[in-house]
């Protein structure tokens, strides 16, 4: 199976990235409400789950999760990270401008390098193809191997 790049493997990229970005964004809104919470105090961390920006950005995160199990069905690891890695771009602005945090400038160096690094990344292979062996589950392949030696009928 050899994975190209569609428009809607690049929209699933980009719902990676804004999902992520702003289901974090939010959960930061949410608990700035709340103020400090323990772990020690359970009732704090359930309360604080019920609030709306908090409620939102775990929605927004459940819908990551679901956009990032699907790229991670076509593509390496090693290439879905970094290509979505842009959302620490658009969590720096949003925090920036939206939350109104400080950004130094060591941190958009950071942002800066992480952009360059999507560049190179996004120009190399997105699946690194697999024998049928590789692919199987491991009871599978070790039954496989059993009878390709002969020990299995």
């Amino acid at each position: 199976m050899q994975s190209t790049l569609t428009f809607r493997r690049y929209l699933v990229l980009i719902a990676i990235m804004l999902t992520a970005s702003f289901g974090d964004t939010f959960l930061s809104i949410g608990m700035r409400q709340m103020g400090p919470v323990s772990i020690h105090h359970l009732s704090s961390l359930l309360l604080a789950m019920r609030t709306p920006w908090v409620i939102a950005g775990v929605a927004l995160l459940l819908g990551f999760f679901a956009a990032y199990l699907t790229a991670l069905s076509w593509a390496d690891l090693t290439f879905v990270l970094p290509a979505t890695s842009f959302g620490y771009v658009l969590i720096a602005l949003l925090s920036k401008f939206w939350l109104h945090e400080p950004v130094s400038l060591a941190r958009w160096t950071g942002i800066l390098l992480i952009t360059l690094g999507v560049g190179f990344v996004t120009r190399g292979p997105s699946y690194t193809p697999h024998t049928p062996m590789e692919t199987a589950t491991p009871v599978l392949a070790g039954q496989a191997a059993a009878q390709a030696e002969g020990d299995l009928p």
